[in-house]
Protein backbone atom coordinates (compact mmCIF):
# COMPACT_ATOMS: atom_id res chain seq x y z
CA UNK A 1 0.00 0.00 0.00
CA UNK A 2 1.26 3.48 -0.81
CA UNK A 3 0.24 6.47 1.29
CA UNK A 4 0.72 9.25 -1.21
CA UNK A 5 1.18 12.84 -0.14
CA UNK A 6 -0.10 15.60 -2.46
CA UNK A 7 1.33 16.01 -5.96
CA UNK A 8 4.34 18.39 -5.89
CA UNK A 9 2.86 20.42 -8.73
CA UNK A 10 0.08 21.63 -6.46
CA UNK A 11 0.44 24.67 -4.22
CA UNK A 12 0.39 22.57 -1.05
CA UNK A 13 3.79 21.32 -0.06
CA UNK A 14 4.09 18.12 1.94
CA UNK A 15 6.29 16.88 4.75
CA UNK A 16 6.84 13.68 6.66
CA UNK A 17 8.00 14.03 10.25
CA UNK A 18 9.62 10.90 11.65
CA UNK A 19 9.07 11.00 15.39
CA UNK A 20 6.22 12.33 17.49
CA UNK A 21 8.12 13.75 20.45
CA UNK A 22 8.34 17.41 21.44
CA UNK A 23 10.53 18.38 18.48
CA UNK A 24 8.56 16.39 15.93
CA UNK A 25 5.18 17.74 17.02
CA UNK A 26 6.56 21.28 17.16
CA UNK A 27 7.86 20.92 13.61
CA UNK A 28 4.52 19.58 12.43
CA UNK A 29 2.68 22.44 14.08
CA UNK A 30 5.06 25.04 12.62
CA UNK A 31 4.69 23.67 9.09
CA UNK A 32 0.92 23.23 9.25
CA UNK A 33 0.67 26.84 10.36
CA UNK A 34 2.45 27.82 7.15
CA UNK A 35 0.20 25.80 4.87
CA UNK A 36 2.07 22.50 4.61
CA UNK A 37 0.38 19.13 4.61
CA UNK A 38 2.12 17.04 7.24
CA UNK A 39 2.20 13.40 8.27
CA UNK A 40 3.79 12.54 11.64
CA UNK A 41 5.02 8.95 11.92
CA UNK A 42 5.32 7.87 15.55
CA UNK A 43 6.57 4.35 16.23
CA UNK A 44 4.89 4.05 19.64
CA UNK A 45 1.28 2.94 19.94
CA UNK A 46 0.34 6.33 21.38
CA UNK A 47 1.85 9.74 21.96
CA UNK A 48 3.23 10.04 25.45
CA UNK A 49 6.15 11.06 27.65
CA UNK A 50 7.84 9.67 30.75
CA UNK A 51 7.05 11.16 34.14
CA UNK A 52 9.66 13.89 34.33
CA UNK A 53 9.84 17.63 34.70
CA UNK A 54 11.18 20.00 32.07
CA UNK A 55 12.66 23.49 32.28
CA UNK A 56 11.38 25.87 29.63
CA UNK A 57 13.94 28.63 29.36
CA UNK A 58 13.20 32.04 27.81
CA UNK A 59 14.33 30.88 24.36
CA UNK A 60 12.02 27.86 24.53
CA UNK A 61 9.13 30.00 25.78
CA UNK A 62 9.61 32.35 22.80
CA UNK A 63 9.59 29.37 20.44
CA UNK A 64 6.29 28.17 21.93
CA UNK A 65 4.85 31.67 21.57
CA UNK A 66 5.87 31.63 17.89
CA UNK A 67 4.07 28.29 17.52
CA UNK A 68 0.91 29.81 18.95
CA UNK A 69 0.72 27.60 22.05
CA UNK A 70 2.41 29.83 24.61
CA UNK A 71 -0.81 30.59 26.49
CA UNK A 72 -1.84 26.92 26.55
CA UNK A 73 1.55 25.85 27.90
CA UNK A 74 1.44 28.46 30.66
CA UNK A 75 -1.71 26.79 32.02
CA UNK A 76 0.46 23.79 32.98
CA UNK A 77 3.66 25.65 33.93
CA UNK A 78 5.04 27.04 37.17
CA UNK A 79 7.53 29.95 37.24
CA UNK A 80 10.97 29.23 38.65
CA UNK A 81 11.39 31.40 41.74
CA UNK A 82 14.56 29.94 43.22
CA UNK A 83 17.58 28.40 41.58
CA UNK A 84 21.23 27.80 42.31
CA UNK A 85 23.69 25.18 43.45
CA UNK A 86 24.32 23.88 46.99
CA UNK A 87 26.76 21.46 48.54
CA UNK A 88 25.55 18.27 50.24
CA UNK A 89 25.12 20.06 53.58
CA UNK A 90 22.76 22.56 51.97
CA UNK A 91 25.13 25.56 51.90
CA UNK A 92 24.84 27.66 48.76
CA UNK A 93 27.73 27.51 46.32
CA UNK A 94 25.99 29.92 43.97
CA UNK A 95 22.53 31.45 43.74
CA UNK A 96 20.63 32.62 40.68
CA UNK A 97 18.71 35.87 40.86
CA UNK A 98 15.63 34.56 39.05
CA UNK A 99 13.94 37.98 39.01
CA UNK A 100 16.98 39.51 37.29
CA UNK A 101 17.21 36.55 34.92
CA UNK A 102 13.60 37.11 33.89
CA UNK A 103 14.16 40.85 33.52
CA UNK A 104 17.12 40.27 31.19
CA UNK A 105 16.00 37.30 29.17
CA UNK A 106 12.39 36.38 29.91
CA UNK A 107 10.58 33.84 32.10
CA UNK A 108 11.82 30.41 33.13
CA UNK A 109 9.05 27.93 33.90
CA UNK A 110 8.78 24.30 34.92
CA UNK A 111 6.34 21.92 33.26
CA UNK A 112 5.74 18.19 33.24
CA UNK A 113 7.03 16.80 29.94
CA UNK A 114 3.76 14.96 29.37
CA UNK A 115 1.80 18.21 29.69
CA UNK A 116 3.98 19.95 27.10
CA UNK A 117 3.75 17.01 24.71
CA UNK A 118 -0.01 16.79 25.14
CA UNK A 119 -0.39 20.53 24.47
CA UNK A 120 1.54 20.19 21.22
CA UNK A 121 -0.34 17.04 20.22
CA UNK A 122 -3.72 18.69 20.71
CA UNK A 123 -2.61 21.63 18.54
CA UNK A 124 -1.79 19.32 15.60
CA UNK A 125 -4.80 18.03 13.62
CA UNK A 126 -5.51 14.39 14.42
CA UNK A 127 -5.48 13.52 10.71
CA UNK A 128 -1.77 14.40 10.60
CA UNK A 129 -0.83 11.93 13.35
CA UNK A 130 -0.08 8.27 12.76
CA UNK A 131 0.99 5.97 15.60
CA UNK A 132 2.52 2.51 15.34
CA UNK A 133 4.46 3.61 12.24
CA UNK A 134 8.17 2.84 12.48
CA UNK A 135 10.39 4.19 9.71
CA UNK A 136 12.39 1.36 8.14
CA UNK A 137 13.99 2.88 5.04
CA UNK A 138 14.46 6.22 3.28
CA UNK A 139 15.02 6.78 -0.45
CA UNK A 140 16.08 10.21 -1.70
CA UNK A 141 16.92 9.32 -5.32
CA UNK A 142 13.68 10.60 -6.84
CA UNK A 143 12.23 14.11 -7.02
CA UNK A 144 10.49 13.49 -3.69
CA UNK A 145 11.49 11.60 -0.56
CA UNK A 146 10.19 8.06 -0.28
CA UNK A 147 9.78 6.72 3.26
CA UNK A 148 9.05 3.08 4.02
CA UNK A 149 7.44 2.38 7.38
CA UNK A 150 5.56 -0.39 9.11
CA UNK A 151 2.21 0.89 7.83
CA UNK A 152 3.20 1.30 4.20
CA UNK A 153 5.08 3.81 2.06
CA UNK A 154 4.77 7.60 2.04
CA UNK A 155 6.14 10.28 -0.29
CA UNK A 156 6.69 13.96 0.44
CA UNK A 157 8.63 17.07 -0.54
CA UNK A 158 10.45 17.06 2.80
CA UNK A 159 11.48 14.54 5.46
CA UNK A 160 12.27 15.71 8.98
CA UNK A 161 14.14 13.24 11.15
CA UNK A 162 12.94 14.00 14.68
CA UNK A 163 13.28 10.39 15.78
CA UNK A 164 15.67 10.79 18.68
CA UNK A 165 19.27 10.04 19.53
CA UNK A 166 19.15 6.64 17.78
CA UNK A 167 17.54 8.16 14.69
CA UNK A 168 16.76 5.79 11.83
CA UNK A 169 16.68 8.76 9.46
CA UNK A 170 20.18 9.79 10.50
CA UNK A 171 21.55 6.28 10.08
CA UNK A 172 19.89 5.98 6.66
CA UNK A 173 21.18 9.27 5.23
CA UNK A 174 24.44 9.67 7.18
CA UNK A 175 25.59 6.07 7.75
CA UNK A 176 29.14 7.18 8.55
CA UNK A 177 28.10 9.51 11.38
CA UNK A 178 29.51 8.63 14.78
CA UNK A 179 27.30 6.67 17.15
CA UNK A 180 26.03 8.18 20.41
CA UNK A 181 28.59 8.03 23.23
CA UNK A 182 28.13 7.51 26.97
CA UNK A 183 28.66 10.74 28.91
CA UNK A 184 29.95 8.89 31.97
CA UNK A 185 26.92 9.18 34.25
CA UNK A 186 23.44 7.81 34.76
CA UNK A 187 20.30 9.71 35.80
CA UNK A 188 17.21 8.86 37.81
CA UNK A 189 14.07 10.96 37.27
CA UNK A 190 10.82 10.99 39.18
CA UNK A 191 7.87 13.15 40.11
CA UNK A 192 6.84 13.09 43.77
CA UNK A 193 3.08 13.55 43.91
CA UNK A 194 2.97 14.52 47.59
CA UNK A 195 5.61 15.69 50.00
CA UNK A 196 7.05 18.80 51.63
CA UNK A 197 7.10 22.11 49.74
CA UNK A 198 10.36 22.19 47.84
CA UNK A 199 12.63 25.02 46.76
CA UNK A 200 14.30 24.60 43.40
CA UNK A 201 17.98 24.13 42.71
CA UNK A 202 20.73 21.56 42.41
CA UNK A 203 23.05 19.98 44.96
CA UNK A 204 26.52 18.89 43.87
CA UNK A 205 28.46 16.22 45.67
CA UNK A 206 31.42 14.06 44.67
CA UNK A 207 30.45 12.42 41.39
CA UNK A 208 26.79 12.78 42.35
CA UNK A 209 24.07 15.40 42.02
CA UNK A 210 20.44 15.97 42.94
CA UNK A 211 18.09 18.51 41.36
CA UNK A 212 14.71 19.66 42.67
CA UNK A 213 12.05 21.67 40.84
CA UNK A 214 8.49 22.40 42.01
CA UNK A 215 5.75 21.53 39.52
CA UNK A 216 2.14 22.73 39.36
CA UNK A 217 -0.36 20.91 41.55
CA UNK A 218 1.94 20.55 44.55
CA UNK A 219 4.16 18.04 42.78
CA UNK A 220 7.96 18.04 42.79
CA UNK A 221 10.31 16.91 40.07
CA UNK A 222 13.49 15.32 41.40
CA UNK A 223 16.47 13.93 39.54
CA UNK A 224 19.63 12.23 40.72
CA UNK A 225 22.88 11.75 38.81
CA UNK A 226 25.85 9.49 39.53
CA UNK A 227 29.12 8.80 37.74
CA UNK A 228 28.99 5.02 37.21
CA UNK A 229 29.68 2.62 34.34
CA UNK A 230 26.93 2.31 31.76
CA UNK A 231 24.36 -0.46 32.04
CA UNK A 232 24.15 -0.77 35.82
CA UNK A 233 20.90 -1.20 37.72
CA UNK A 234 19.98 -1.00 41.40
CA UNK A 235 20.24 -4.40 43.06
CA UNK A 236 16.95 -3.98 44.93
CA UNK A 237 15.26 -1.36 42.80
CA UNK A 238 16.03 2.16 41.66
CA UNK A 239 14.21 3.94 44.47
CA UNK A 240 16.26 1.99 47.02
CA UNK A 241 19.40 2.95 45.07
CA UNK A 242 18.40 6.62 45.17
CA UNK A 243 17.77 6.45 48.91
CA UNK A 244 21.14 4.79 49.53
CA UNK A 245 22.93 7.52 47.63
CA UNK A 246 21.03 10.64 48.62
CA UNK A 247 18.83 10.11 51.72
CA UNK A 248 21.57 11.57 53.97
CA UNK A 249 21.82 14.80 51.96
CA UNK A 250 20.24 18.07 53.10
CA UNK A 251 16.51 18.71 53.46
CA UNK A 252 14.10 18.29 51.71
CA UNK A 253 15.86 15.52 49.75
CA UNK A 254 15.34 12.76 52.38
CA UNK A 255 11.64 13.59 52.81
CA UNK A 256 11.04 13.68 49.04
CA UNK A 257 12.69 10.29 48.60
CA UNK A 258 10.66 8.91 51.48
CA UNK A 259 7.45 10.13 49.81
CA UNK A 260 8.41 8.78 46.37
CA UNK A 261 6.84 5.71 44.79
CA UNK A 262 8.95 2.94 43.23
CA UNK A 263 6.98 2.95 39.98
CA UNK A 264 7.58 6.68 39.54
CA UNK A 265 11.35 6.26 39.13
CA UNK A 266 12.98 5.95 35.72
CA UNK A 267 16.69 5.47 35.12
CA UNK A 268 18.58 6.23 31.94
CA UNK A 269 22.27 6.28 31.16
CA UNK A 270 23.11 9.67 29.65
CA UNK A 271 24.33 9.59 26.06
CA UNK A 272 25.28 12.44 23.77
CA UNK A 273 25.76 12.70 20.04
CA UNK A 274 29.22 13.63 18.71
CA UNK A 275 29.03 16.73 16.47
CA UNK A 276 27.65 16.01 13.01
CA UNK A 277 29.08 17.59 9.88
CA UNK A 278 25.63 18.44 8.60
CA UNK A 279 22.03 18.49 9.77
CA UNK A 280 20.54 18.50 6.28
CA UNK A 281 21.00 17.27 2.74
CA UNK A 282 18.69 17.59 -0.24
CA UNK A 283 15.15 17.21 1.10
CA UNK A 284 16.04 15.65 4.47
CA UNK A 285 16.72 17.52 7.72
CA UNK A 286 17.48 16.38 11.25
CA UNK A 287 15.93 18.06 14.26
CA UNK A 288 16.26 17.81 18.03
CA UNK A 289 18.08 14.83 19.52
CA UNK A 290 18.47 13.25 16.08
CA UNK A 291 20.75 16.16 15.20
CA UNK A 292 22.33 17.27 18.47
CA UNK A 293 21.43 15.07 21.44
CA UNK A 294 23.14 16.76 24.37
CA UNK A 295 23.61 16.13 28.06
CA UNK A 296 20.88 17.69 30.24
CA UNK A 297 23.21 19.90 32.28
CA UNK A 298 22.00 23.16 30.71
CA UNK A 299 18.39 22.04 30.47
CA UNK A 300 18.39 22.93 26.78
CA UNK A 301 17.56 19.71 24.93
CA UNK A 302 13.83 20.33 24.42
CA UNK A 303 14.34 24.08 24.12
CA UNK A 304 16.74 23.60 21.22
CA UNK A 305 14.34 21.21 19.50
CA UNK A 306 11.65 23.91 19.74
CA UNK A 307 14.06 26.45 18.27
CA UNK A 308 14.87 24.00 15.46
CA UNK A 309 11.19 23.61 14.57
CA UNK A 310 10.43 27.33 14.46
CA UNK A 311 13.60 28.14 12.51
CA UNK A 312 13.13 25.37 9.96
CA UNK A 313 9.56 26.41 9.16
CA UNK A 314 10.57 30.06 8.78
CA UNK A 315 13.46 29.25 6.46
CA UNK A 316 11.26 27.02 4.31
CA UNK A 317 9.11 30.09 3.75
CA UNK A 318 12.10 32.30 3.06
CA UNK A 319 13.73 30.21 0.32
CA UNK A 320 12.41 29.21 -3.11
CA UNK A 321 13.30 25.52 -2.79
CA UNK A 322 13.44 22.95 -0.02
CA UNK A 323 17.16 22.15 -0.57
CA UNK A 324 18.05 25.86 -0.34
CA UNK A 325 16.02 26.23 2.85
CA UNK A 326 17.62 23.17 4.43
CA UNK A 327 21.10 24.41 3.57
CA UNK A 328 20.24 27.67 5.37
CA UNK A 329 18.83 25.69 8.30
CA UNK A 330 22.09 23.78 8.63
CA UNK A 331 24.13 27.00 8.55
CA UNK A 332 21.90 28.55 11.20
CA UNK A 333 21.29 25.70 13.62
CA UNK A 334 24.43 23.57 13.60
CA UNK A 335 26.90 26.12 15.05
CA UNK A 336 24.46 27.23 17.73
CA UNK A 337 23.32 23.82 18.92
CA UNK A 338 26.82 22.38 18.88
CA UNK A 339 28.06 25.34 20.95
CA UNK A 340 25.32 24.71 23.50
CA UNK A 341 25.97 20.95 23.53
CA UNK A 342 29.66 21.60 24.24
CA UNK A 343 28.82 23.99 27.08
CA UNK A 344 26.50 21.39 28.56
CA UNK A 345 29.19 18.73 28.30
CA UNK A 346 31.70 20.94 30.14
CA UNK A 347 29.25 21.66 32.94
CA UNK A 348 28.77 17.91 33.32
CA UNK A 349 32.51 17.36 33.64
CA UNK A 350 32.67 20.01 36.37
CA UNK A 351 29.55 18.88 38.19
CA UNK A 352 30.50 15.19 38.16
CA UNK A 353 34.02 15.64 39.54
CA UNK A 354 34.87 12.45 41.42
CA UNK A 355 38.14 13.43 43.11
CA UNK A 356 38.11 15.03 46.55
CA UNK A 357 40.60 17.77 45.59
CA UNK A 358 38.69 18.45 42.37
CA UNK A 359 35.42 18.75 44.23
CA UNK A 360 36.94 21.09 46.84
CA UNK A 361 38.45 23.35 44.16
CA UNK A 362 35.18 23.37 42.20
CA UNK A 363 33.16 24.37 45.26
CA UNK A 364 35.62 27.14 46.15
CA UNK A 365 35.49 28.57 42.65
CA UNK A 366 31.69 28.40 42.56
CA UNK A 367 31.53 30.57 45.67
CA UNK A 368 33.91 33.13 44.14
CA UNK A 369 32.15 33.64 40.79
CA UNK A 370 29.76 36.62 41.01
CA UNK A 371 26.10 35.90 40.30
CA UNK A 372 26.14 38.69 37.71
CA UNK A 373 28.85 36.86 35.78
CA UNK A 374 26.76 33.69 35.79
CA UNK A 375 23.83 35.60 34.32
CA UNK A 376 25.96 37.25 31.65
CA UNK A 377 27.29 33.85 30.64
CA UNK A 378 23.75 32.71 29.80
CA UNK A 379 23.23 35.41 27.19
CA UNK A 380 24.41 33.40 24.13
CA UNK A 381 21.98 30.64 25.06
CA UNK A 382 18.91 32.58 26.17
CA UNK A 383 18.86 35.61 23.85
CA UNK A 384 17.58 33.63 20.85
CA UNK A 385 14.63 35.16 19.01
CA UNK A 386 12.39 33.52 16.39
CA UNK A 387 13.68 34.41 12.93
CA UNK A 388 12.04 37.21 10.98
CA UNK A 389 12.52 36.32 7.34
CA UNK A 390 11.25 37.44 4.00
CA UNK A 391 8.91 34.91 2.42
CA UNK A 392 10.21 33.23 -0.70
CA UNK A 393 8.31 31.60 -3.55
CA UNK A 394 8.07 28.24 -1.76
CA UNK A 395 7.81 26.08 -4.87
CA UNK A 396 9.50 23.05 -3.36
Amino acid sequence: MENEMPDPSTAVRSAIVAGGGIGGLAAALALIGRGWRVQVLERAAEFGEVGAGLSLWPNGVRALEALGVGASVREYALPETQAGIRDVSGRWLSRTDTAELERRYGPVVMIHRADLLDTLRRAVPAAALRTGATVTAVDTDGPRVRVEHTQGVSHADLLIGADGINSTVRRSIWPQAAAPRYAGYTAWRLVVETGPPSAGGETWGRGERVGISPLPGGRTYLFGVASVPAGQRGADGELAELRRRFAHWHDPIPALLEAAAEDAVTRHDIYELPPLRSYATGRVALLGDAAHAMTPNLGQGANQALEDAVTLAALLDAHPTVPAALAAYDRDRRPRTQMIAERSRRIGVLAQSTSAPGRALRDRLMRLIPASAMLRGLAPVLCWQPPHVTTGSGNG
